[in-house]
This record gives C-alpha cells, structure tokens and sequence, in this order.
C-alpha cells in the first residue's frame, strides 16, 4: 500500500516564512512538517511514498531526495507554481499511486493519527466504498465542522441537528472517487466527497489524540511543542 503527503499548498496564512520555504519544509521541532510525517510512515509500514508539490517544490526535492534519510522511497507529482487543489493533484498522481487504495495525508498537520490502521480500512473499499476519512472535533478557526458521524460509520456532508465534526486531512481512498476528474485540471475535494456520502461511499471515525492544522506561524510553535513533547 502506498501513501501520498499533499504539500502543494501555496501557505498564505503563513507568510512572510512560506515566501521563500515551502510549508511542508517548515521546522516543528527537531523534524520539518513533513518530515514528522516520513517519519510516522515508516514506523507504521509504509515505504512508497508519493509528495506532490506546487510552490517552491523543487526545495521539496532537493531536501528530501530519494526518502533514503527517512528509509522510504519518495516519488514526487509536480504540479507546477499554481497548484492543482486537493482533488486535482491527487487526480495528477494516481499513475504514481497505482490502482489500489492509498492513504493521503494533508502535509501541513500535525497528528499522531494511527496511519498503520489504513492498511485493513483500505481492504474495505470498493468502486462503491470510496474512502475513510478521520475527523476530529473543530477547531476555533473552523467552528462549524465539515461532516457529520453517524451511528453506523457513514459520514454526511449534513443532517439536521446532528452535531459536525472537522476532517482531519487524514483518508483513505479508492481511485475510483477520482475517475471523473480531468487530468490536470483543477479540483477539490470536498464535493467528490460529498456526491460519495449521498450514496453512502464514505465512512469514518473519531480521532481523539494529538491533531494540529498548522496553519498560522502561532500554530507552527504549538506543533514544535508538541513534537519536543514527543
């Protein structure tokens, strides 16, 4: 099974420190962000590893190379300096990632989310069961969560009343939830999501551990104390 590490995003919130370094290349700690992720990958058995990159991307090859640092195998999906969103890049490297599940992980979070658990979710999905995802409860920038848990595992993108929780950037998928996008174009992923969800093609859990979106300089020092946390 491979992974993918989504770290084309551009970072503004971040800036002026992703104006000349790549988010996924910013230090938390003894590690970079996406390092930390190389990192837990390893340790629960992954080896292929597919990073796609936008802005600066090229620094993203120059540091991590070959993976060999890391004892993985990196191949990389340039998108170019614009990026092609969530969806779309995926999309873009699926000839990389191969016609099994993978799992994919946002490059700029920080979590302790247990990735060796992708390897049975990924024998539950199907041309019908197009992914798992994590969710975890909102945070203060997102309030207003994004999917709904049921009882029975499926996610909805609503329900009246029922309370919505955050999507970690943490999932599992089929490449099957990417056949309609064009190769690439632009897409994200929030409404193949949810066009899944109306069938009943996504399912999820709760993650209550560690789980940080670092997306503001102020987060990027929470991230740093949490890895010198261990």
């Amino acid at each position: 099974m491979k992974a993918m590490i989504l770290a084309a995003g551009r970072g503004e919130r971040m800036r002026p420190l992703t104006d000349t370094c790549p988010k996924p290349l910013l230090t938390a700690g003894f590690d970079t962000l996406i390092g930390h992720h190389l990192r837990r990958l390893r340790q629960a058995g992954f080896t292929d590893i597919v990073i796609n990159h936008a802005w600066l991307g090229k620094q993203i090859e120059e540091a991590l190379g070959s993976g060999a640092a890391y004892g993985v195998n990196i191949a990389y999906s340039a998108e170019g300096e614009t990026g092609l969103e969530t969806a779309g890049g995926i999309a873009a490297a699926l000839p990389l990632l191969g016609s099994e599940p993978f799992l994919a992980v946002n490059g700029d979070v920080f979590t302790d989310i247990d990735f060796q658990a992708a390897f049975v979710l990924a024998d539950t999905l199907n041309a019908h069961h197009l992914a798992h995802l994590w969710l975890v409860d909102n945070p203060p920038h997102h309030i207003a969560g994004d999917f709904v848990l049921l009882d029975n595992g499926c996610l909805k993108a609503a329900k009246e009343g029922a309370e919505k929780y955050t999507f970690s950037g943490v999932g599992v998928y089929h490449p099957m939830l990417f056949s309609s996008l064009e190769i690439g174009k632009s897409a994200k992923l929030a409404p193949l999501l949810r066009d899944a969800m109306n069938n009943d093609g996504v399912s999820g859990q709760k993650h209550t551990g560690v789980w940080l979106d670092v997306g503001t300089p102020q987060r990027l020092a929470e991230a740093a104390r949490l890895a010198g946390n261990g």
